[in-house]
C-alpha cells in the first residue's frame, strides 16, 4: 500500500527526512511514531504529493508517486494537521462542497448534486454524526469537528486512510470512540497510515509502527515482535522473602512486591512458587511496553514526549 526507497527530503541545508524506507502492506493499521522535528510531518506530506521529495522513489497502491497522483490518490483518504470546514456551512454542506470542488487530492469524484449529497451522508452516518449533519459545523464539539475530518476522508471508500492525529485534543470518551471507529473500517477492508503521540492509542490499535529519530527510520515492526517475551517471568506475590528463598539466584530483579525471574517458563516458577506456599497474585512473561521500545531505540528524546 505504501513502499518509499531512499526518501529524503532536504530544506536548504537542513535534512528533514533521511534516507527513509516505508513498508505498509494491505491490512496494516500502521502506527507513525516521531519525537518533535523528527520529519514524520514532512514524510506524511510527501507520500501525499504535498511535498515533492528531494530524492528517492514513493509508491501508493503499487504506482509512483507524485507521478500516478491523479489515478491513485481518489483511492486515499487523508487528515493531514486537523480537519478545515466553514463553521456557518453544515457538515453535509462542507462534504458536499468537498466533493464537488474537488479540494482533496484527486479531483471531484464526478456525478451531480444528488451523488454528492448521497456520498456525504453515507460518509457522515460512517462517523456517526448521521443525526447532526445538517448543523452549524460552528456549534461542533472538537470531537465532532474530528469526526466530520475523517468523513470527508471516506468520501471515496478509500482502500488507505493516512491520518495526522486523529484524536488529537479529544478527551478519553472521544478518542475511545474514534478509536472504535477506525478498528471497524480496518474489519471492513481499509488501511490505515495513522500518525500519533499517544502511545497507549497506538499500542492498542496499531498492528505495526514506523518511528522517526532525527529523520531516520529507527524501528519498523509489528508490535507483536517488538512486544515479545523476554525470556523472564514477572511474580507478583506479597510473599516476597520466601519467594526469594525458593527461587534464590534466579531472582534478577526486585521492586516492592514484584519479582523478575530469569526464566521463560512462568508454568515451571509458578509450580515451584506453590508447592513452596507462596501465595501469587500474578504471574507471566515480560514483556517490553511500547515506550521501552522507543527509548532504547532513540538516540535523543526528552522524557515523556513521542510526537509529530
Amino acid at each position: 500500500m505504501i513502499r518509499t526507497e531512499g526518501l529524503t527530503k532536504r530544506f536548504g541545508s537542513v535534512t528533514a527526512v533521511d534516507d527513509v524506507g516505508l513498508d505498509v502492506s494491505a491490512g496494516d493499521i500502521y502506527g507513525f511514531l516521531g519525537a518533535n522535528g523528527s520529519g514524520k510531518t514532512t514524510t506524511v506530506r510527501c507520500l501525499l504529493g504535498l511535498v515533492l521529495p528531494t530524492q528517492g522513489r514513493i509508491e501508493l497502491l503499487g504506482r509512483p508517486m507524485p507521478k500516478a497522483g491523479r489515478d491513485v490518490l481518489p483511492k486515499v483518504g487523508s487528515l493531514v494537521e486537523g480537519p478545515a470546514a466553514y463553521g456557518h456551512l453544515s457538515g453535509q454542506a462542507n462534504l458536499v462542497l468537498l466533493d464537488a470542488s474537488g479540494r482533496h487530492p484527486g479531483g471531484p469524484l464526478g456525478g451531480g448534486r444528488r451523488d454528492r449529497s448521497d456520498r456525504a451522508r453515507r460518509a457522515l452516518e460512517v462517523v456517526g454524526l448521521g443525526d447532526v449533519g445538517r448543523r452549524p459545523v460552528r456549534a461542533y464539539s472538537l470531537g465532532m469537528r474530528q469526526r466530520l475530518g475523517l468523513a470527508a476522508a471516506m468520501l471515496r471508500q478509500p482502500e488507505l486512510l493516512v491520518l495526522d492525529e486523529p484524536t488529537n485534543g479529544l478527551d478519553p470518551q472521544g478518542i475511545r470512540e474514534i478509536r472504535t471507529l477506525l478498528q471497524q473500517l480496518h474489519e471492513a477492508g481499509t488501511t490505515i497510515f495513522l500518525s500519533s503521540h499517544l502511545l497507549a492509542e497506538v499500542d492498542q490499535l496499531c498492528t505495526r509502527i514506523g518511528l522517526l529519530d532525527r529523520g531516520r527510520l529507527v524501528i519498523q515492526e509489528s508490535l507483536s515482535t517488538l512486544r515479545a517475551p523476554t525470556g523472564r517471568t514477572v511474580v507478583d506475590t506479597s510473599d516476597v522473602a520466601l519467594a526469594k528463598e525458593v527461587l534464590g539466584p534466579a531472582v534478577e530483579l526486585v521492586e516492592g512486591e514484584r519479582l523478575v525471574i530469569r526464566s521463560a517458563d512462568p508454568a515451571r516458577v509458578n509450580a515451584r512458587l506453590v508447592a513452596a506456599g507462596v501465595a501469587v497474585r500474578e504471574l507471566g512473561p515480560e514483556r517490553r511496553t511500547l515506550e521501552q521500545v522507543i527509548e532504547e531505540r532513540t538516540s535523543a528524546r526528552r522524557p515523556g514526549e513521542v510526537a509529530r
